[in-house]
């Protein structure tokens, strides 16, 4: 039935192997009383917990029923404690806040047995153990021999074919000791029992056989099997699984002993969900005044199409309602998609547009198009470069600026995978506030102007000089209280790398850093001019190949004397009140030039030579494959291959070579393979590809955008843009339609900008609450398992998985999220009725505080996937813990 086979336990501890168990050999009869005593240390319990399961052995193998458990699995190992095995602890292990039913009920529940039948199965075996009048106590209500009892009942209750008692007397007096130990004579009868004592009285008068371990070596064995009978492999038990409503009621009652901090949690919890509760439910009352708002500021913000896009907008949308109701009769309940907007929105990954056809298509229908918007812009991946003669004699480069490629570097690390990061031409960045949505824009100070002149002249208004209209042309945006950031300096050549490397450098020495700033005339800025220097032209023709000079300062010197200039001809500033503008502030140029300098890359003899010849490395001269190197198979051809050396001096030096490695006593397989490793190696090789090199020298096709942003003029024409766009789209084929975002639904998703001032910036002010208690809620729900140690190595004795382990400590989360969510609408619904009293006296407006039933469900939803979130980490780390640490935690 079990059988030991030279089994070996070696536990490391601090670098050091200690031996418990050193190579026993024991089997077991199917029924009997073995005692297993020695002196403390002599590795008794580590025994007893490899014979359970608990913990496993280093070598040897463990026979259980005939088959061996060096295979065994996770869940084998489960399903045998909670079938073949029951445990009887000195600590007795019951968990505190159950009732005695129910402490002995537990390993019914993992194996799926029925509620009736866990009761009558409790009741019988605790009626044997002479406790059928305690079931509904708890243990603390218990003496030292009934909780000993309740032990044996839970042990006892799936009919185990083993019991295993680790010093089930210690805690007891001798007469409680003797009933314990009658009771599990009479138990022996039946079972296989294993104890482990340190009481050879008790042993003598009570167990049918005796083994005595001494330094993890059996010394004696009273009633060794001799012979033991060969079994067939027994199949294996079924696999237990405590289902989530055990989990539940496990957590559930956990958090009822602790009724006062559970409390406390939920309200901590509610917090965040009834501010959001409550901006939402004045979001909703206020949408019809709102919607006015919003027509006039529609054309600030463009449709934008990326040729590798994530559409962001679907999440805001999911948030505020906009898109998860669909119209339908008032004549029963009916469901959102609030969580499947949201969910979708985060896996749905990149998506790709054909930017190419639809831009032709664009141009084809330019007439219709035209009738509804503003301006069309396009974008392409390359950066302008553009640098400043200094004063002082040197060049400076100020775009893309030093701060720029830092800031683009930190972009590109968050940005999904395959999304472009946009370049020169780009106008996709929409601006709020100072800042822009992409990462290059975040840092890029030069970007393209609206090629809308009149557009832009309604917006702003020009302080000095003119509005562009050439390639060589540019504009400097200031605030409405003219300022620029200090960053800026850097993009305009006011200010060099040097100075921002000092200012860094001062702030890392913990010295104080001048902030003071500074101002200049407009005379001084529109007296700044910048030579155009695309990276086609930084390459010097040297040899086979082309040499990269953007670090040769004397090279770029001379190419800047002869290179296009771009001067800053006007400064504008945001008139007052302007739909289209915010405090961005950025230096403007005109499409014009980004035509012409794709233009000027795609004529660039470098580029041509490149594309020309696509198998070879334009910088380098090799071919991107390297051909395959000569292999000499017989010395013969090793000497046929010296002989056709044309070099008379070089042919000498070779065979001299070959001469003196025969003479070292080199055979001819060793000279065989070091003449082609030596030939491999003087192969020349490149590691860089067509794709590569084209990237590097930044070339791009008019025909073919990575963006294109087409700007509204009103809000019925951005339907009629989204139409054309639909339109479109239904004549391609499944899955190549283009995706885009809108950014007037991205930003205020059908509300209007005071909904966005109210709404999102107050949830996302709140949210941080309701981030912050969600973070509170996984701290104590980690406290909750540092306090539930033991009852985890209980319920992993009795055969709870990892898995069963974690499911209870995600319930105990999600029943505190679902509390804080209900506890939240609940308040919110209270005070939605002041405040509907309070706005009608003031304005006017009846109900202006409806909390919508969705987004309570939501908010609801929400709550609980945040605090299950939250207790993720807290339940792994539960699930890890080693079963034999936990069940010795105090």
């Amino acid at each position: 039935m079990l059988q030991l086979k030279n089994i070996t336990k070696v536990y490391s501890t601090g670098g050091t192997d200690v031996l418990a168990l050193g190579g026993v050999d024991l089997s077991f009869r199917e029924s009997e009383f073995v005692c297993v005593l020695g002196p403390s240390g002599c590795g008794k319990t580590t025994l007893l917990n490899i014979i359970g399961g608990l913990d496993h052995y280093t070598d040897g193998d463990l026979i259980i029923n005939g088959r061996s458990t060096k295979d065994y699995r996770d869940a084998d190992w489960d399903a045998y404690r909670n079938h073949s095995i029951g445990f009887v602890f000195q600590n007795y292990n019951l968990i505190p806040h159950q009732s005695v039913a129910a402490n002995v009920e537990l390993a019914l529940t993992l194996s799926g047995v029925s509620k009736a039948e866990r009761a009558a199965r409790a009741r019988a075996v605790l009626e044997r153990v002479g406790l059928g009048d305690q079931i509904r106590k708890k243990p603390n209500q218990l003496s030292g021999g009934q909780m000993q009892r309740v032990a044996i009942a839970r042990a006892l209750i799936n009919d185990p074919d083993i019991l295993l008692a680790d010093e089930p007397t210690g805690a007891l007096d001798s007469d409680t000791s003797i009933q314990v130990m009658e009771i599990l004579k009479e138990i022996s009868q039946e079972k296989l029992i294993i104890m482990v004592t340190h009481n050879p009285e008790l042993a003598e008068r009570y167990s049918t056989r005796t083994v005595r371990l001494l330094d993890g070596r059996v010394i004696s064995d009273t009633d060794a099997v001799t012979e033991p009978e060969a079994e067939a492999p027994s199949a294996a038990s079924a696999r237990p699984s405590m289902s989530f409503f055990t989990a539940l009621t496990l957590s559930f009652t956990n958090l009822l002993t602790k009724k006062f901090r559970t409390a406390l949690t939920a309200f901590a919890g509610s917090i965040g969900i009834i501010g959001i509760a409550l901006i939402l439910s004045l979001s909703n009352g206020l949408k019809s005044y709102i919607n006015e708002t919003e027509r006039n500021t529609l054309s600030s913000y463009p449709l934008m199409i990326e040729s590798d896009t994530v559409d962001f907008s679907g999440l805001l949308g999911a948030f505020s309602g906009s898109d998860i109701f669909e119209e339908h009769p008032l004549d029963r309940v009916y469901t959102n998609t609030f969580v499947a907007k949201m969910m979708n929105t985060f896996t749905g990954g990149v998506r790709h547009n054909d930017l190419g056809a639809f831009k032709a298509h664009i141009e084809a229908n330019e007439e219709e198009l035209s009738r509804y918007t503003t301006a069309i812009s396009y974008s392409y991946s390359v950066p302008m470069r553009l640098y400043r003669e200094m004063p002082e004699g040197g060049i400076e480069r100020v775009s893309p600026g030093l701060m720029s490629e830092r800031f683009t570097a930190g972009a590109s690390s968050m940005r999904p995978e395959g999304v472009g990061s946009g370049g020169i031409g780009s106008s996709s960045s929409m601006v709020t506030g100072g800042t822009t949505m992409g990462g290059q824009q975040m840092a890029e100070m030069w970007r393209p102007l609206i090629s809308n002149t009149a557009f832009l002249s309604e917006q702003y208004e020009v302080v000095a000089g003119s509005i562009p209209d050439d390639y060589s042309e540019a504009a400097l945006i200031i605030t409405e209280r003219n300022e620029i950031p200090d960053i800026m300096l850097y993009s305009l050549g006011l200010k060099t790398e040097a100075d921002l490397e000092a200012l860094m450098m001062s702030a890392m020495r913990g010295e104080q850093v001048n902030d003071s700033s500074s101002s200049y005339s407009y005379e001084e800025i529109l007296a700044l001019e910048y030579a155009i220097i695309p990276r086609h032209s930084q390459f010097e023709k040297s040899g086979d190949g082309w040499e990269d000079k953007s670090e040769d300062e004397a090279f770029m010197k001379a190419l800047a004397e002869g290179a296009d200039r771009i001067k800053i001809t006007g400064i504008l500033r945001p008139k007052a009140g302007a739909a289209a503008v915010a405090a961005d502030v950025y230096i403007g140029y005109t499409e014009a030039l980004t035509r012409r300098i794709i233009t000027a890359t795609n004529e660039a003899k470098i580029v041509k030579a490149q594309i020309e010849d696509p198998d070879t490395d334009v910088f380098t001269g090799l071919p991107f494959i390297a051909p395959e190197p000569i292999k000499f198979r017989t010395m013969d051809e090793i000497i046929a291959y010296i002989n056709s050396i044309p070099d008379p001096a070089e042919r000498q030096e070779t065979a001299s070579g070959i001469e003196q490695a025969q003479a070292l006593g080199m055979g001819d397989e060793q000279l065989i393979a070091m003449a082609n490793n030596m030939l491999a190696a003087a192969t020349p090789k490149t590691d860089a590809t067509y794709e590569g090199n084209l990237e590097r020298l930044e070339l791009a096709d008019l025909d073919t955008p990575t963006a294109i942003n087409i700007y509204a003029s009103s809000f019925e024409n951005k339907d009629a843009v989204t139409d054309f766009i639909s339109r479109y789209n239904r004549t391609l084929p499944e899955g190549a339609e283009i995706t885009y975002t809108d950014y007037i639904g991205l930003l205020l998703s059908s509300v209007t900008v005071v909904i966005n001032a109210i709404s999102v910036v107050l949830i996302a002010f709140v949210s941080i609450s309701l981030v912050v208690s969600s973070i509170m809620i996984g701290i104590i729900t980690y406290i909750s398992v540092l306090e539930r140690t033991r009852e985890i190595g209980v319920l992993r004795a009795i055969g709870a998985s990892k898995r069963d382990i974690a499911r209870v400590f995600n319930a105990e989360t999600l029943i505190v999220g679902f509390s804080a969510g209900v506890l939240g609408i609940a308040v919110t619904a209270l005070l939605c009725i002041p405040a509907n009293s309070i706005v009608y006296a003031l304005t006017d407006i009846p109900r202006v505080a409806i909390l919508p039933a969705a987004g309570a469900v939501a908010l609801v939803l929400i709550s609980m996937l945040l605090t299950l979130v939250a207790g993720l980490l807290p339940s792994r780390i539960a699930a890890r813990k080693d079963p034999v640490t936990a069940l010795r935690s105090e």
